[in-house]
């Protein structure tokens, strides 16, 4: 069943690939970053074409000067037309393109959804729906609350699970109650919060950082849960939170490498669209292109990419407002400081996603002054890893102006990946 379900979302989105949507960023040059064609075209290159177009809403720009095809500006009507002839699957996994199309697909047919299940040392389960949903430029970020939480010390898992009708029925809304299909996504321990996942605080709650994208707020006073944000980006997300089973998580197909002799293969031609959020504010939103590294610097397993120069002053970056996460329960709410969810999509020189994450990240103070010139002011850090490689992002805090300014950032991608990916041994 899971494999009839892929070829159909993979025929589906490769239709759409055909439109020759170009992928726009946040100050995007018309003509410019657009995805490189070829053989083998995967559904994610299509679906984070289809999302970027939705988005900004640019013509179709192609050999054609006629060609004028632009989503966003059909009417609600037309699109629910072209709607109403997807299959319930496919339109589940439009409506995880972009704000527009899942409120668009959620009026033909609702039913997808994902629910944390709470596991106690003795067996016994809570499922939890979720309470809140937004659907931001390339993630998702979902939110459970509420009073009736079991009690810390007794759990010892979190399963995070996709949710979809077993029976679906376009004439009906899909009820909580009836049979359901889930889906792993990721299984969190809840045995143990180690000081060194804590992002951040205030006076009410501290908050905690389970990787993959997991945030866990607990009280000060009674170490309880006071809420569990889940933040799953949309690459492959309908595939995950669809075609798993209750046990196993969904498995991505083999990757096949396509080979090149070009010098320094791998190295060259990414483009890194990143993001910085919290409570549907953006402090971050750019893309960048032509990025590339060298042999010579790989070093410790990692090849350095370095995607804004410290030395290089015209290359810096403010964040715009203050950074803060913004959190909420059904009584209380606040923001803590200096925490954000990051977004980060590293697409390769053909337009395929290489490497993407969602997760809350810190700007924790650095302990070391950056020793560049005129810069005034406390200086920060940012960091994420996961089996992909490191990001690390320096700042400087800007007390004339009152805001923060990116001076550095690198990517370390790992030489693994990038054999694997490539087919290369370097």
């Amino acid at each position: 069943m899971a494999t009839g379900r892929g070829r159909l979302l993979l025929q589906h989105w490769l239709g759409l690939q055909a439109l020759r949507l170009p992928l726009g960023g946040v100050g995007a040059a018309p003509g410019s970053g657009g995805f490189r064609k070829g053989a083998g075209v995967e559904f994610a290159a299509s679906w984070t074409m289809l999302k970027q177009y939705a988005r900004c809403g640019r013509k179709c720009e192609g050999p054609s000067a006629a060609c004028s095809v632009s989503l966003d500006g059909m009417p609600p009507e037309i699109l629910l037309k072209i709607l109403s002839y997807l299959d319930a699957v496919t339109l589940l996994c439009a409506g995880c393109v972009n704000r527009r199309f899942y409120h668009l697909a959620n009026d033909k047919i609702s039913g997808l959804g994902w629910v944390i299940i709470l596991k106690e040392k003795s067996g016994r389960e809570y499922v939890m729906e979720h309470v809140e949903l937004s659907v931001n430029d390339s993630s998702v970020t979902i939110v459970w609350y509420g009073k009736n939480w079991p009690r810390l010390a007794t759990l010892s898992t979190l399963n995070l699970c996709g949710v979809t009708p077993v029976f679906m029925d376009r004439s009906k809304i899909p009820t909580k109650n009836g049979p359901r299909w889930h889906s792993l996504i990721a299984k969190y321990s809840l045995s143990h919060f180690p000081e060194s996942t804590m992002i951040g605080c205030d006076r009410l709650i501290r908050i905690f950082h389970l990787n993959p994208g997991l945030l866990v707020g607990l009280w000060k006073r009674e170490e309880e849960l006071a809420f569990v944000t889940a933040n799953l980006h949309l690459h492959h997300l309908a595939e995950r939170s669809t075609l798993g089973s209750a046990a196993l998580p969904y498995e991505l197909p083999p990757h096949t490498p396509r080979l090149d002799d070009t010098p320094e293969y791998g190295l060259h031609g990414y483009q890194l669209h990143v993001d910085m959020h919290s409570g549907g504010i953006f402090y971050l939103c750019s893309t960048f292109r032509n990025l590339f590294t060298k042999k010579g610097h790989i070093e410790n397993g990692y090849a350095k990419l370095t995607v804004i120069h410290f030395k290089n002053n015209t290359e810096h970056l403010p964040l715009v407002g203050k950074v803060g996460l913004s959190w909420r329960t059904d009584v209380f709410d606040g923001c803590i400081k200096s925490c954000s969810i990051m977004d980060m999509t590293l697409l390769d020189e053909y337009g395929q996603p290489f490497w993407c994450f969602s997760s809350p990240v810190c700007m924790r103070s650095s302990p070391r002054p950056l020793d560049g010139p005129h810069f005034w002011g406390q200086t920060y850090d940012v960091d994420y890893v996961d089996s992909a490689g490191r990001l690390h992002m320096e700042l400087v805090w800007i007390t004339e102006t009152e805001e923060h300014f990116i001076v550095s950032l690198v990517l370390y991608l790992s030489v693994a990946k990038i054999n694997h990916w490539f087919g290369t041994r370097y």
